[in-house]
């Protein structure tokens, strides 16, 4: 079986999207029953790798100036290079399908080149009209007629949670299957935690619909505890300026990013993870925390919440106040923190990237 693929994020660029995708070839890697050629993104020149004997990843460049924020410039560059690129490959090689990562712009080409194959799309958020409140208004012209069209005429729409299907269901009636996302669960395990301090850890990119600003807010009246941040964006400097004017440059540290393996490491150290988004599909981030072992605290938004079953608690969007108190309800009770803990890993331990590139192998087939 002959697969194109293509996904504008792919590591080092881009976020979760970047790391499922990463993590599902990884599976593919040992299938040699399967053929993928992927079309991605470089930040500074175009690379070709082989990923695996069966595996080839096309990066292209689109001039990015940040390898974790995308502009719509840079959004067309990769389109249109994508499109080209993906006509020459064609031409050489018999594809049984397109997977296109993202409604849009990958969909489009899918949409485009859906008489040489079929395609399917895999909606990751900020593709779906309601999720992003930053292109509200060009979900309203222009997203929301060409999803209609793009899912629509797709042989398969997946979402990576219950909760974005819903917000997808109010673009488009058409038919939508939900395959969560993976966590590796031999690379992400727990350690054992000696501090007394509450260890807080969070790992995301730094833009406002990430809602760092409530999780800062959250602990400025904690007394015992330190909040690690793992990321960086657009909004770094201004939550750095929010910790120093809040007085509490003590209790947080911004390590920007880092090689994503190193990460084990911190989350091991850590005791409670929280992710206060505004929206989110399937956070990658909660099920390596949960995978090691973390309590969490996360808002009641998209997929995450779905992953919240006596592990944590789930609490409003954009309230410090909410989180501040099951923070000190954790600084109070530290059973509590083991216990939920210990529940997380059972979850993760069910929710493997082998099963789910089982369930995408399933949807390719009976297209194939």
């Amino acid at each position: 079986m002959k697969i194109l693929m293509l996904n504008y994020e792919f590591p080092p660029v881009g976020g979760g999207a970047a790391n499922a995708n990463y993590n599902l070839l990884k599976e593919f890697a040992k299938d040699k029953d399967i053929e993928i050629d992927l079309i991605t993104s470089s930040q500074d020149k175009f690379n070709f790798e082989a990923f695996s004997e069966n595996i080839r990843v096309f990066k292209l460049d689109v001039k990015k100036e940040n390898k974790h924020y995308w502009k719509m410039a840079e959004l067309f560059r990769w389109s249109l290079k994508a499109y080209i690129l993906s006509k020459k490959l064609i031409k050489n090689k018999r594809y049984n399908l397109c997977h296109c990562w993202f409604g849009w712009p990958s969909g489009l080409i899918g949409y485009k080149l859906r008489k040489k194959m079929p395609y399917i799309v895999a909606l990751r958020g900020s593709d779906v009209p309601g999720y992003n409140t930053r292109l509200r208004s060009l979900d309203n012209i222009l997203f929301r007629p060409l999803s209609k069209k793009i899912w629509g005429s797709a042989e398969n729409v997946i979402a990576n949670s219950d909760g974005l299907k819903r917000l997808a269901s109010k673009t488009s009636n058409c038919k939508i299957n939900v395959i969560y996302n993976g966590i590796d669960v031999q690379e992400f395990n727990p350690g054992y935690r000696t501090k007394k301090e509450l260890r807080i850890l969070s790992t995301s990119r730094l833009i406002r619909r990430k809602g760092i600003k409530y999780l800062i807010g959250a602990i400025c009246d904690l007394k015992d505890v330190r909040l690690d941040i793992f990321g960086d964006g657009n909004l770094r400097t201004e939550l750095e300026s929010l910790v120093s004017g809040r007085g509490i440059k003590n209790k947080v540290v911004f390590h920007g990013n880092i090689h994503h393996p190193e990460l084990k490491r911190y989350y091991q150290e850590a005791d409670v993870f929280v992710l206060p988004s505004l929206n989110e599909g399937m956070s990658n981030s909660l099920l390596e925390a949960m995978a090691s072992g973390l309590a969490v605290i996360t808002t009641d938004t998209g997929g995450t919440k779905e992953l919240i079953k006596d592990n944590g608690f789930v609490v409003k969007k954009e309230s410090s106040k909410a989180i501040s108190e099951k923070l000190r309800l954790f600084e109070s009770k530290r059973d509590l923190v083991i216990s939920m803990g210990k529940q997380s890993r059972k979850i993760a331990e069910n929710m493997s990237w082998k099963k789910t590139a089982e369930r995408y192998w399933r949807i390719y087939d009976e297209l194939a």
